[in-house]
């Protein structure tokens, strides 16, 4: 099983070139035997990229279609079949995926390569016995059907789950507004934390190859800022690969929910853990934001009065942007709980009803939400 494997390859590569890439790939891959260890000729390999939205690929929001190139490259190479797929934020259909697939890069790969793109929408139901949370889980169906799954993950902050990295990247294996209903059902971070891990030992996808040459800080998934990181990270344990994501973004390991979820599962969760392969680690100045599962553990024990009134000012939450908003109406038909309205000029949320998931800054098409995190908040947490 891939969650048992603790090494992680550490590739330093400073351009989107694909031969460069190719290159470190190939390099990156001789621990385990090259990709032929992976796949088989006439498989049906599944790149499972990160397109949480329609956005340019100088974003840095979605995997890097250079880098999926040559993944893709060296897959045909073994005489296997690619498709590239995900299920971005909102609706999971023809019209809205054929957007992302051509602002992110997708569609040029596939030209480019002869890669197939996923238009199968369909769904499948899964069986996890061993899930926590999760003992049914509704796939989409380009996950079940594929024989390998490469996860193809992006180095970058998340506001919810702090980092978003190889285990939370396969939620996009969970078809469209669905994911919405998850954020509703599993409003408190540990357990919708526990529903990612189980989709990823459930999906368990056979290597995860992250793409850190550019990631993103700050307002992560998708309002953040571009950084420049020069690294790819390889491993078939995503867990174990997270850990590593940590240590280059000079962040607490134990303070991502998913890796805190892994040490209560007994996986790996921290560096000691990792055998460590190929280049020394490179740590960066990275902006990762405060993430309400800190402001939580402070007011359990409070009373309930005290509590609210603390909450109040401390906890993060989503200011829209007048000047930016266009009332297309994504956030509202992204927010699970549905408490967004319209306003004349803009929109506005019933914030005693936000449930802090910030989809609505997450899928914002004109980037016009901003997460607010209160001074109380950032003085006593960190930024």
């Amino acid at each position: 099983m891939s969650f048992k494997d603790n090494r992680v390859m550490i590739l330093k590569c400073n351009d989107y070139d694909v031969q460069l890439i190719k290159k470190n790939l190939k390099r990156g891959l001789e621990p385990w035997g090259g990709m032929e260890a992976f796949v088989q000729p006439n498989q049906q390999v599944l790149l499972k990229v990160n397109l949480v939205m329609a956005k340019k690929v100088e974003k840095s929001a979605t995997t890097h279609p250079v880098l999926v190139q040559a993944v893709t490259e060296l897959v045909q190479e073994v005489g296997a079949k690619v498709i590239i797929g995900d299920s971005p934020g909102g609706p999971f259909n023809e019209s809205m995926v054929k957007r992302v697939y051509r602002k992110t890069g997708m569609e040029e790969v596939a030209k480019k390569t002869g890669a197939e793109l996923n238009w199968n929408f369909e769904e499948t139901q899964s069986t996890f016995t061993e899930g926590e949370i999760l003992k049914n889980i509704t796939l989409g169906s380009f996950i079940s059907d594929a024989d390998v799954i490469i996860n193809l993950p992006k180095f970058k902050s998340h506001g919810l789950t702090k980092m978003t990295g190889g285990v939370k990247n396969m939620f996009g294996a969970v078809p469209g507004l669905l994911k919405a209903e998850y954020h509703m059902k599993m409003q408190e971070i540990n357990d919708f934390s526990n529903a990612l891990m189980d989709i990823a030992l459930a999906t368990n996808p056979d290597l995860t190859i992250m793409d850190g040459i550019m990631g993103m800080e700050g307002e992560g998934p998708t309002g953040g800022e571009p950084i420049k990181l020069n690294t790819i990270l390889i491993s078939p344990n995503p867990a174990a690969l997270d850990v590593v994501m940590a240590k280059v973004a000079k962040v607490d390991p134990l303070s991502i929910p998913t890796i805190k979820i892994a040490k209560d599962r007994g996986l790996i969760y921290q560096l000691e853990e990792v055998e460590l392969l190929g280049e020394e680690v490179e740590q960066y100045s990275f902006v990762a934001p405060t993430i309400q599962d800190s402001v939580e553990l402070l007011t359990l024990r409070l009373p309930a009065p005290i509590a609210k009134w603390l909450l109040s000012y401390m906890r993060p939450k989503p200011i829209f942007k007048e000047d930016k908003c266009v009332q297309c109406g994504v956030c509202i038909q992204s927010c699970p709980p549905k408490i967004i309205t319209k306003t004349d000029n803009c929109v506005e949320a019933n914030l005693d009803e936000c449930i802090r998931c910030f989809c609505c800054q997450e899928l914002c098409p004109q980037e016009a939400v901003d997460i607010h995190r209160p001074f109380l908040g950032r003085l006593l947490f960190g930024k």
